[in-house]
Order: structure tokens, then C-alpha cells, then sequence
């Protein structure tokens, strides 16, 4: 009976590793971003892309520090399918925004979330910096929160750009 006992015990346990190990990439929301420039890229539009979703503010010291490395990513990644979206926090005032986008001359676009419908539709984001790395299927596969390794995102970043 022990033995019975522990064997289920285990096939359990091993159960919810495999789990955690296997599960299927959560599907990123069916959004629509309205850019600075008002053109609506939707989540649709970017299947078949590697898509960094970077919820951000230009008050956030993290996020401004951040930025140098999120241009790099997409300019050396821009050529095999990877897209950026920068989405400013519903906070933050839209001028602050633009003087920011023209002044550090970002090269990918950046979205106003002056509803905060885009942050809820992506788990109900608060925290600053918060990005969401898609895959070519438009499943969520990473979730960056604050400070992240760059090599490491780089890594996932070439992982997803070589995945059919």
C-alpha cells in the first residue's frame, strides 16, 4: 500500500513538472495599437513576426535607461522579423511622450494607452517596465519585469526568430 501510495505520488508530482515544462504558451491579446502617428497596427497584422510588446513612461528610470538597449534589439533584429511596440502608460501626458519619441529619435512605433484598455487586455500592467516577448504565432513566451539580462533576451530574441 505504501508503495502504491508513493508511486502516485510521484506520477503526481512528476505530472505537474511536465506541466510547467510543456505548457502551451498563453495566446498574447487580440489588440489594436493606435501609434503616435495614429496608424493602427492590430496583433493580427504582426503574426509572423517576434513582437516585443514594452509597456513604459517617460517617468520611469528604468524604462529610460532600458531604451538604448530595446533601439539596439530592433535595429539588429528589425531585418529577420522582429517588431517593437513601445505603449506609453495611461499616466503618462502625451506630449511627454512625443518629446521622448522624437527627441531619443525611436525608431519603432509607440502607442498611447490613454485608456488603459492595452494594459489591462495584457494581464492589468502596473509596473513599469513590463514587455511581453511574442512569438511568430502571436503566444506570449517571456514576460520582462523591471531590470532584465540583455543576453539572455537576445538569446530568446534568436530562439524565436529561428522557430518556424
Amino acid at each position: 500500500m505504501k508503495k502504491l501510495a508513493l508511486a502516485l505520488a510521484v506520477a503526481i508530482i512528476a505530472g505537474i513538472g511536465a506541466w510547467f515544462v510543456w505548457r502551451p504558451a498563453p495566446a498574447a491579446p487580440q489588440v489594436v495599437f493606435t501609434t503616435l502617428q495614429g496608424k493602427q497596427v492590430s496583433m493580427q497584422d504582426l503574426k509572423g513576426k517576434v513582437v516585443l510588446v514594452k509597456f513604459w513612461a517617460t517617468s520611469c528610470v528604468t524604462c529610460v535607461k532600458q531604451m538604448p538597449d530595446t533601439i539596439a534589439a530592433y535595429d539588429r533584429y528589425a531585418p529577420q522579423g522582429y517588431e517593437a511596440i513601445g505603449v506609453a502608460m495611461q499616466y503618462d501626458p502625451p506630449n511627454y511622450v512625443l518629446n521622448f519619441v522624437q527627441t531619443r529619435k525611436l525608431p519603432f512605433p509607440v502607442a498611447l494607452d490613454t485608456k488603459g484598455e492595452l494594459a489591462r487586455a495584457f494581464g492589468d500592467v502596473r509596473l513599469t517596465p513590463t514587455a511581453f516577448l511574442i512569438d511568430k504565432q502571436g503566444r506570449i513566451i517571456k514576460r520582462y519585469l523591471g531590470e532584465y539580462d540583455v543576453a539572455e533576451f537576445h538569446a530568446t530574441v534568436e530562439k524565436a526568430l529561428a522557430a518556424g
